[in-house]
C-alpha cells in the first residue's frame, strides 16, 4: 500500500505499525502533526495525550518503557532542552521497551527562537541518532527505532526537520499494515537496574560506554548507511535532508549517506574516505559530523561557502559546487521591487489585542513569553519588552524588579504556557515576596500550534472529557495574594484593572478572558464595524491597536481616514472603544 503522506504522518504511521503503546507530547512546531495523526487515526492502538510540557511527556514515555511497553514522545528541538532531565537519568537506567524521540529540529528558524541542533544533544545523552530524508525514511526509521531501541537498551532519535516533517513523498507502508499487537516485555523489580543511585549508577555508566562501542558497530553495517558510488574526486558525507540537496547538486559525485549518524560509523567513513580523493561533508547547522571525522584524524575538504547556519537550500549548493569546481558562482536572484511587506500580526479581532493596547497606554515593562502574543511586540503595539523561553517571563519580570529596576513590571504569557511552565515561576514569587503583576491570556486553547487541547479546555488528545483547570482558583491556590479576572474585550475595565494590579504592593495576577476568534469560528455572530468618513478626524488612533481590519482610506500623504475591512472584522469592538470621536459603529 502506498500513499502520500508528510514527514509527520509517517512517522505517526511508523508508531502505530510498530506496536508502540504509549504516546505523549506537547506541541510545538514543527512537530505537532505527529500526536494529532496519532490521536486522530491510532488511538485504537495507542494510549495517546497531550501532556503539560516536554518534561512531563518524557516522564510519561519512560513509565511506560520501564514496564515493557513501547513508547514514543516528540517535540520540537528547544523542547528537548525541557525533557533532558529525565532523559540524561534513563539514558544510564536504559529502556525495557522501545522509548523513540522525535526532536523536531527547525533551521532558518522558521517558527522558533534559536536553531540549536539536536544531534549535540542526542550526542550528550548517549542516544541513537537516525536522520530521515524523506517520509519513506521516516516511516522506516520509526519502525525500526522502536527494534533499535529495545536490542541495544537505548533511547532512540529521530532527528527531524522542518523540511522532513512538512513535505510529503510517497510511503510504501506495506501490505499489512497494522497495528502490531505487542505483549510487554516481562518487568521485574530490580532497583540496581532502576534506581540510578551512586552506587549503582556507576555500573550503568560503564556499561553505556560498551553500548556506545555496540552501537557503533552496527551503525557500520546498518542499511540506513549507504554507500553510492559515482565519481571519486569527490565523496559526500552527508544525512538527513541535506542528502537531498547533494544529490540534486552533485549528481555525478560519490556520497555516503547516513540515516544512522549517532554513533558515527567511523569504520565506514574510513573506507569511504580511502576510496575518494577529496572528502566532504555537508550537514545542516552544527558541523557535528565533521568534528567527529576530524578528529578521527580523516582528512576532511575545509570549505569556504558557509553552510554552518540557516537551512540549506540548492542556491547556497550551488555556491558549493562554484567553489569546488571553480565553476561560474550563479548570479543572486533580487526580490521584485515595490512589493510590500506583510509582517506577522495578531489576527483581526485577537483577544490579546486590547491587553497590549493597554499596556503600551500604561508605560509597563513587559516580560513576554512563547506563543501568539509574542507578536505584542512590534509596532503598533510594541508592548513587549523580552522573549526568552516559555514560562520564562515570570523569572525574568521578577529578577527585573530585584534589580531594581524602575517603573511598572508586568509578566505576559498564555493559557497553555502557564500550565506548561509558568506555574513554578508564579510560587516562586509568592515565596521570594515578588511584587511582579502576571497578566495570564486565557483564550483556553493552545493557539499557535493549531488549537490543541490543553488542561484548560475539557477534553484530552484522545476526545475524552477532562476537567477544566480554572487558572484564578489555581492562582489562589499557589498564595497570590491578588488575583482578577476581567474581559479582554472591555478596555474600560482592563485599564481599571491592569492598573490596580500594577500599583498593587503584594503579587498579582490578572487573568484576562477571551477566546482565539479563529478557533471560535468568527466572534460576535458575524457583527463588523464601519467607519463614519464625516465623523473620522484622522487621529490615528484605531490603527495604534494594529489590527489588520482596520486599513487606510483617504488622507492627505501623513494621514489617513479610517476604513474597516467588513471580510477581515469579527466584531471585536475595540476599534469603537478606542476613538473619541464616535466615528466608529456597527456596521
Amino acid at each position: 500500500m502506498k500513499i502520500l503522506l508528510s514527514g509527520n504522518e509517517a512517522v505517526a504511521h511508523g508508531v502505530y505499525r510498530a506496536g508502540c503503546r504509549v504516546a505523549a507530547a506537547y506541541p510545538g512546531t514543527p512537530s505537532t502533526e505527529i500526536m494529532e495523526n496519532i490521536g486522530k487515526h491510532f488511538k485504537d492502538g495507542v494510549e495517546c495525550e497531550w501532556s503539560v510540557n516536554e518534561k512531563v511527556a518524557m516522564e510519561v514515555a519512560i513509565g511506560a518503557s520501564i514496564v515493557g511497553r513501547r513508547a514514543f514522545t516528540a517535540m520540537k528541538h528547544v523542547g528537548l532542552n525541557v525533557a533532558m532531565d529525565p532523559l540524561m537519568t534513563y539514558t544510564y537506567v536504559g529502556p525495557l521497551g522501545g522509548l523513540v524521540a522525535v526532536t523536531a529540529d527547525d533551521p532558518n528558524m522558521h517558527s522558533s527562537q534559536n536553531e540549536q541542533d539536536n544531534r549535540v544533544l542526542a550526542k550528550f545523552a548517549r542516544a541513537v541518532v537516525l536522520e530521515p530524508a524523506d517520509s519513506q525514511e521516516a516511516y522506516d526509521m520509526t519502525v525500526a527505532a522502536f527494534d533499535l531501541s529495545e536490542a541495544f537498551q537505548v533511547p532512540v532519535f529521530v532527528r527531524m526537520t522542518t523540511r522532513t516533517s512538512h513535505t510529503s513523498t510517497l510511503v510504501e507502508l506495506g501490505d499489512n499494515f497494522r497495528h502490531e499487537s505487542r505483549a510487554p516485555l516481562p518487568y521485574t523489580k530490580d532497583i540496581t537496574k532502576t534506581i540510578p543511585v551512586p552506587a549503582f549508577a556507576r555500573g550503568m555508566r560503564v556499561k553505556v560506554e560498551a553500548r556506545t562501542q555496540a552501537l557503533r558497530e552496527e551503525a557500520c553495517r546498518n542499511a540506513f548507511n549507504r554507500v553510492e558510488m559515482a565519481d571519486r574526486c569527490f565523496g559526500f558525507v552527508t544525512a538527513g535532508v541535506a542528502y537531498n540537496y547533494v544529490k540534486e547538486i552533485f549528481p555525478e559525485f560519490s556520497v555516503l549517506k547516513l540515516g544512522f549518524s549517532n554513533p558515527l560509523p567511523l569504520e565506514l567513513i574510513k573506507k569511504f574516505a580511502h576510496d575518494v580523493d577529496h572528502l566532504v561533508v555537508v550537514e545542516e547547522l552544527d558541523p557535528v559530523i565533521e568534528e567527529q571525522i576530524r578528529a578521527a584524524g580523516i582528512e576532511v575538504l575545509k570549505l569556504k561557502t558557509e553552510l554552518r547556519m540557516m537551512e540549506l537550500n540548492p542556491m547556497r549548493m550551488t555556491a558549493l559546487r562554484s567553489e569546488l569546481l571553480g565553476e561560474p558562482a550563479p548570479a543572486p536572484v533580487a526580490a521584485p521591487q515595490g512589493l510590500p511587506t506583510r509582517p506577522p500580526v495578531l489576527c483581526a479581532g485577537c483577544s490579546h489585542r486590547g491587553v497590549f493596547h493597554m499596556l503600551a497606554k500604561l508605560g509597563v515593562t513587559v516580560t513576554g513569553d512563547i506563543g501568539c502574543y509574542t507578536l505584542g511586540a512590534f509596532a503598533p503595539l510594541s508592548a513587549m519588552d523580552t522573549c526568552i523561553c516559555m514560562g520564562a517571563c515570570i523569572g525574568n519580570a521578577l529578577g527585573m524588579e530585584k534589580a531594581r529596576h524602575e517603573g511598572r513590571i508586568a509578566a505576559v504569557l498564555g493559557d497553555s504556557t502557564f500550565f506548561h511552565s509558568g506555574l513554578t515561576g508564579l510560587l516562586n514569587v509568592v515565596y521570594n515576596g515578588g511584587r511582579i503583576t502576571t497578566v495570564i491570556l486565557d483564550n483556553r486553547v493552545t493557539a499557535m500550534t493549531g488549537h490543541q487541547d490543553n488542561p484548560g479546555t475539557g477534553k484530552t488528545l484522545m476526545g475524552a472529557d477532562a476537567p477544566i483547570a480554572d487558572i484564578a482558583t489555581i492562582c489562589r491556590a499557589l498564595g497570590v495574594p491578588h488575583v482578577h479576572e476581567v474581559d479582554a474585550y472591555s478596555l474600560k475595565e482592563l485599564e481599571g484593572v491592569l492598573t490596580e494590579a500594577l500599583d498593587a504592593k503584594e503579587a498579582s495576577v490578572v487573568v484576562v478572558k477571551g477566546p482565539c476568534v479563529i478557533a471560535a469560528k468568527k466572534a460576535n455572530d458575524g457583527i463588523t464595524y464601519d467607519v463614519s468618513a464625516e465623523k473620522c478626524k484622522m487621529c490615528g488612533a484605531c490603527f495604534k491597536l494594529g489590527c489588520p481590519a482596520i486599513v487606510r482610506g483617504d488622507g492627505d500623504g501623513k494621514r489617513f481616514k479610517a476604513v474597516v475591512d467588513p471580510a477581515s472584522c469579527v466584531g471585536c469592538d475595540l476599534c469603537r472603544q478606542v476613538c473619541k470621536f464616535d466615528a466608529i459603529h456597527r456596521a
